[in-house]
């Protein structure tokens, strides 16, 4: 109703969201093979070139200023649904399908090149669309034996069942920094500040609040946390790696790794310890367990060359406990780190 849209242009539509330093945002993502993609995948480029022409009019071109809050979509982040058949579709030069979605019958054909090209071009213009990798993102969730994963928050960290939540925390990585020169880690500093965060996300959740009852029996039912960290490109430039390289994505893996490792490894402590595994475990052994089997395997993708060699042995052996320690006693919580973009929270951590 126009009365509730309280100092807003309800009659176009738009409805902005958020405080004075950032926009919030909601997920809206459509299936590459609907029928209305290019549609999807242009609509905020055709807002965006009217923001222009107001700009070039001579408007505020801030995002809190009259040419972008006179648009649609601004307060949308838009993604494209992919499969690996897509994206096998994509190289080979191949042909895509869109479909009804009532019935499935076939509506159109493309080339499934062109249809990746528009995206690219769209995230050129505007920064989105964004995408969407299904197959590879169900492939490595933990509870898929409940259901699949659909969507993410709005900055993507958080990739889990629907109606849940995820309580997140960081580690300053330049805070473990050690030594007048300041080059080396302190591995074990962080492999219990790491302990000591799970431990203390897990207490939050039984005493936290929930926006509704469906998130607040999820949450109880799969335990997710979020412990990430922050300040990453300055731990690179004060070492001298540089960010865009194979140094620098290694070295970025192997903390990845040993955070995560180290947060499962307490996890399975706590279901050990304390509580038990979360009660969705029962139903989701086998794929959790793949899953970590898999997140140890992938370090072999580490060039360790290029990392400190206590850096690899440290996150080698804690894997090879969250797998011994998983089959014997099952996790505390479904999910347990995410890579959060910290841009808010890295003002108040220092960053």
């Amino acid at each position: 109703p126009v009365s509730f849209m309280k100092g807003y242009d309800a009659f176009a539509g738009v409805i902005k969201s958020g405080g004075k330093t950032r926009r919030a945002a909601k997920m809206v993502i459509l299936n590459a093979d609907h029928p209305d993609i290019f549609e999807f995948i242009n609509c905020k480029v055709e807002e965006e070139k009217k923001a222009w022409a107001l700009i070039d009019a001579g408007y505020d071109g801030s995002f809190t200023g009259p040419a972008y809050a006179s648009v649609f979509f601004q307060n949308s982040n838009n993604s494209v649904r992919v499969s690996d058949e897509f994206m096998r579709a994509v190289l080979d030069g191949g042909s895509w399908q869109t479909h009804a979605v009532t019935d499935g019958r076939v509506i159109d054909v493309y080339e499934a090149r062109n249809l990746m090209g528009a995206i690219a071009e769209g995230t050129h213009v505007c920064g989105d669309p964004g995408m969407q990798f299904d197959t590879t993102i169900n492939d490595w969730h933990t509870c898929s034996n409940t259901a699949s994963i659909n969507a993410s928050n709005p900055c993507s960290e958080y990739m889990f069942l629907d109606d849940s939540a995820c309580n997140l925390s960081s580690l300053n990585l330049m805070q473990f920094l050690r030594g007048d020169q300041q080059t080396d880690f302190d591995v074990e500093a962080f492999r219990a500040a790491v302990r000591t965060l799970i431990t203390a996300q897990e207490i939050i959740v039984d005493n936290a609040s929930y926006p509704t009852k469906s998130i607040e029996r999820n949450s109880h039912a799969f335990r997710p946390l979020g412990l990430g960290y922050a300040n990453l490109g300055a731990l690179l430039m004060s070492r001298g790696i540089p960010y865009d390289s194979d140094e620098g994505r290694d070295y970025s893996a192997v903390i990845t790794a040993l955070m995560t490792g180290e947060a499962y490894a307490q996890s399975a402590k706590i279901a050990r310890d304390h509580g038990g595994p979360f009660s969705g475990y029962a139903d989701n052994r086998e794929p959790f367990l793949r899953v970590m089997r898999k997140h140890r395997a992938a370090l072999k993708d580490i060039d360790v060359r290029h990392v400190p060699e206590l850096f690899y042995q440290a996150a080698a052996e804690v894997w090879d406990d969250v797998v011994e320690l998983g089959e014997e006693h099952g996790y505390r919580n479904a999910q347990a780190t995410v890579l959060a973009p910290t841009g808010t929270i890295g003002f108040m951590m220092d960053c």
